[in-house]
């Protein structure tokens, strides 16, 4: 069966889709089977794993029931992927009542024994197509940034989790937050990790151990080169920490 992982902020930019590559390949290179679904219009996990989503089916023709979604499924060099486009921000027009909240989890059913993960990538707003992300999910992660306006958005975040778990799926687990583009030596990192400490606590919510270094190394591998990032920059600080933080997770007995 499937474990499905989701990361989610109501915040772009927080380094969401990058740790969405980053886990996927992670858990790949432990000779796991790995699935990326990227439910975000933005369509940027896609691009960065070298999916074709133009003339290819992606998960919103799934949802419409106009291709199988094993057909849908991409066999890219860095993972398998089921892509996206912009397309799919017209769920948020279409679907609407009991059971719309439901739509990712059915089309992702077929997929169970297919794959021993399956990561998705969510939109940077909290509405419908999140909440469906959060209804297929197993796991949440939430990823944030080492400044202070994106650690008042998870209080956000997390009321929505909240109530996504109370109300329509119970199994969900948050697993916690992690902080992305960590400066070491600037003292504004520090204090914004001293900072999420202190939310976490309030929120009784992790903050898990591992923080993700800044690289441009990371954006060039998922962007220019569309690269497996282990095999474009293996001994790169930042993928030592992605790497570290799947560890976590696996001690954490989250994976």
């Amino acid at each position: 069966m499937a474990k499905i992982i989701s990361l989610i902020n109501e915040k772009g930019g927080v380094g969401k889709t990058s740790s969405a590559n980053a886990i996927a390949v992670c858990l790949k290179h432990k000779n796991y089977k790995v699935l990326g679904v990227d439910f975000d219009k933005q369509s940027y996990f896609s691009y960065s794993v070298g999916a074709e989503t133009r003339e290819s089916p992606t998960i919103y023709d799934v949802i419409k029931n106009n291709v199988n979604v094993i057909d849908a499924i991409q066999h890219t060099s860095v993972i398998d992927i089921l892509p996206t486009d912009g397309l799919l921000g017209n769920i948020e027009k279409e679907y609407y009542g009991p059971g719309s909240e439901s739509l990712l989890k059915e089309a992702l059913k077929p997929l169970d024994s297919m794959y021993d993960y399956i990561i998705i990538d969510s939109p940077p707003e909290l509405g419908l197509i999140s909440a469906n992300v959060l209804v297929a999910s197993n796991l949440v992660l939430i990823p944030a940034l080492c400044d202070f306006f994106s650690l008042q958005g998870v209080i956000q975040v997390h009321e929505t989790i909240s109530r996504i778990k109370q109300a329509i799926n119970p199994q969900l687990v948050l697993g916690g937050m992690f902080l992305c583009r960590y400066y070491p030596r600037e003292e504004l990192s520090r204090v914004a990790r001293e900072t999420a400490v202190k939310l976490c606590e309030n929120l009784n919510m992790t903050l898990l151990d591992t923080v993700i270094r800044h690289s441009t190394v990371i954006t060039n591998a998922m962007t220019a080169a569309q690269e497996d990032l282990i095999e474009f920059a293996p001994k790169n600080p930042v993928v030592k920490d992605y790497i570290s933080l799947v560890d976590e997770l696996f001690e954490r007995g989250l994976l």
